[in-house]
């Protein structure tokens, strides 16, 4: 049956190779980019991979939460349910690493974006959906102080602690919806693939998307991925494995989710931004 997936930085890299893939299976593909000149480029080359399907695009900063707000309201508005979304969008070393909220902009849109957005679609979510929140082989111990803008961190650190907050809260989500929610699954697409991210951050080209794409596709429509709530897939070895060790620990992984929350409760409110 097709299924309507949202792919979150879907106008280039791991995310369009994505949402190409799943257009050519029949899927309905909502994609998003911050981009209009680049997102026209997307919908066409998935308009071009579908079997007929409409291709809608979807315009926002995923490093301000007003504008996540106002993208899960138009999401909602237009669709009345959804049966994925790919939390696919990230970013490693910016030109400007602060945003106008004091956030780093790493845990901006890594941690804090996915977040919010996941959040305010649920309700479109029934219990057969899923959530896919992209992970990293780059995971290390989260600094709270950092996640809530204080202090400034190097763009490794603050890439990888993003990214062990977001399987962190993955995890909790999973455990806190159980049997009756959508399937939230934290996935490595693999190292070093050959995105403008790598290629901005390391100066290389880096590996096939593809094998990025390919996961993405499998975690979004698989069986395998059904009964997967809560745990983490790392591409790099082929399977399901152990995230780090903090994402394992209930206390550590409390403490995180307390300061997503917190740093999002008070950007919303300083913005008076509904939740």
């Amino acid at each position: 049956m097709p299924k309507t997936v949202l792919i979150t930085g879907s106008t280039d890299g791991i995310g369009l190779e994505t949402a190409k893939r799943l257009a050519a299976l029949g899927h309905s593909v909502l994609l998003h980019g911050r981009s209009s000149e680049k997102q026209a480029h997307a919908k066409k080359a998935v308009s071009e991979a579908s079997q007929g399907n409409v291709v809608t695009g979807y315009l926002a900063d995923l490093s301000n939460m007003a504008e996540i707000v106002r993208l899960a309201d138009t999401v909602r508005a237009d669709h009345s349910s959804l049966d994925v979304i790919i939390n696919n969008a990230g970013v490693y070393k910016v030109p400007h690493p602060r945003t106008d909220d004091g956030l780093d902009v790493r845990f901006a849109v890594n941690t804090l974006a996915p977040v919010l957005l996941t959040r305010n679609l649920m309700s479109r979510l029934d219990a057969s959906g899923r959530v896919v929140n992209l992970s990293s082989a780059a995971q290390s111990p989260v600094d709270l102080d950092a996640l809530a803008g204080a202090g400034q961190l190097p763009d490794g650190a603050a890439y990888a602690q993003s990214k062990l907050a977001l399987t962190m809260w993955s995890r909790e989500l999973a455990l806190e919806l159980g049997d009756g929610g959508p399937a939230i699954i934290a996935v490595n697409p693999g190292s070093l693939l050959g995105t403008n991210m790598v290629r901005d951050a390391f100066g290389m080209a880096g590996g096939d998307v593809g094998k990025g794409a390919d996961i993405l596709c499998r975690a979004a429509l698989d069986d395998e991925f059904a009964t997967a709530s809560g745990l983490y897939f790392d591409n790099d070895s082929g399977g399901f494995a152990d995230p780090h060790p903090d994402a394992l620990d209930a206390g550590k992984t409390a403490s995180v989710v307390r300061a997503i929350d917190a740093s999002l409760t008070r950007i919303l409110e300083r913005n008076g931004t509904p939740q």
